[in-house]
């Protein structure tokens, strides 16, 4: 078998809680400010919560966002930003040829509670319900709404996986590309959780929903008194080229996708399980052609529950022991969990290192749990570490799904 092409990412577009491009984003999460801040949802009631503030009338009309979805302007966002990050010249591509993989997880939740509450005003009358309804609830449309956005005719549909998501659009679209029926990808995870009161609820009768008097510490991931998930909205898409194209049109490369893995706990409907998450990583690590030391820096899914950080801390220390050389950190602590964005969001937060050379820390972090002790955890303040060459993201979801990405550093 012929060696599949190189795949690299030349373009990112995202909006987060705390930045609504790379450049803001980054410099947030290197100076320790949240995003996290009180919310308030029908049915529900006061909450926390990781809230975006992009300006989608930029990119749609507002007959198009009232007719859509949130996550629909999201992730129309993020590819429009993408493209314009990674100086893109979409009419020289054939529409045809442009794909469109956006990871989510409860998509359709948003739209279905919406209009319950609206025929509910109407003594539920279900002459009131929306005919927009079936096309903002169906599993494709964050996508569709994006080629219909962009004015193409490519593949467009969603990866379904959870709190894995993120990683799996980046991962699709990566093999729709070495596969040769695309020429460009605009591939991540994107999420609008926060417009669900049913999510908030059911955390909460999990007992896994964060309280803080002080909403930007609520999200603490391995602190001794973490209590829960802030959900959040937001994503990113990345625009992703064969690396022969990339070269070709002169772009500047920002990573080489170069490992990953997707597989299956098979255990619990819920509880994370460390052998899964351990196969995951040595999974990745083994299409990477690299060994545990190889990496600079872990970017964890660690999302502030108390038995899933302590799960993920374990699989680390099985995979990675005491190498000197791997630094920890997490960007849930700063955005919250963003869901089906969440992966793509994290590995975008760390990409930047490859040019700083800074590890960003986690923040809220003021007493560590001695069971989530890992060797070089970096802790609200950043690590300089000189010379970042590899890093792996790692993101995990419901029913025992589990992914791992490593990039590597590009030098032309």
């Amino acid at each position: 078998m012929a060696d599949l092409p190189r795949i690299v990412i030349t373009g990112v577009g995202l909006t987060s809680p705390n930045g609504n491009d790379l450049a803001t984003y980054r410099k947030n999460l290197l100076a320790g400010v949240s995003g996290v801040s009180a919310y308030e949802i029908r049915h529900f009631g006061p909450t926390l919560a990781g809230i975006c503030d992009f300006e989608a009338t930029r990119y749609q009309k507002r007959k198009e966002i009232r007719r859509g979805t949130r996550a629909g302007s999201v992730a129309v966002w993020c590819a429009n930003e993408a493209v314009r990050d990674a100086d893109l010249d979409l009419s020289r591509y054939d529409p045809a040829r442009v794909g469109i993989y956006p990871g989510v997880t409860e998509h359709g939740n948003v739209e279905t509670e919406n209009e319950i509450h609206n025929v509910s005003q109407h003594d539920f009358d279900l002459d009131f319900w929306s005919h927009h309804h079936n096309p903002r609830t169906v599993a494709n449309s964050p996508a569709g709404e994006v080629v219909l956005n962009l004015n193409l005719r490519g593949p467009a549909y969603c990866l379904g996986g959870a709190c894995a998501a993120g990683n799996l659009g980046l991962v699709h679209g990566a093999q729709m590309l070495q596969l040769g029926e695309v020429d460009l990808a605009l591939a991540g995870g994107v999420s609008e959780s926060i417009h669900t009161f049913g999510i908030f609820a059911s955390f909460a009768s999990q007992g896994a929903l964060a309280r803080h008097e002080d909403p930007t510490k609520a999200s603490r991931p391995f602190d001794r008194d973490r209590n829960g998930i802030v959900v959040s909205e937001g994503g990113c898409l990345f625009a992703l080229e064969r690396l022969e194209d990339a070269q070709a049109r002169g772009a500047r490369i920002v990573a080489e996708l170069v490992g990953h893995c997707v597989n299956s706990d098979g255990t619990d409907f819920v509880l994370p399980d460390a052998d899964g998450q351990n196969a995951c990583m040595r999974g990745a690590l083994a299409k990477a052609g690299m060994a545990p030391e190889d990496i600079d820096i872990i970017s964890t899914h660690a999302t502030s529950t108390p038995s899933g950080d302590e799960v993920e801390v374990n699989a680390i220390r099985q995979v990675f022991g005491d190498s000197p050389k791997t630094f920890v950190n997490n960007t849930k602590s700063y955005i919250g969990h963003a869901m089906g964005g969440a992966a793509a969001l994290e590995l975008a937060g760390n990409l930047p290192s490859f040019e700083d050379g800074i590890v960003h820390p986690t923040i809220n972090l003021d007493h560590l749990d001695p069971d989530c002790e890992v060797r070089n955890l970096v802790a609200n303040e950043p690590h300089e570490l000189g010379r970042v060459e590899t890093i792996m993201n790692m993101s995990f979801g419901m029913l025992g799904i589990n992914s791992a990405v490593v990039v590597r550093r590009w030098d032309a």
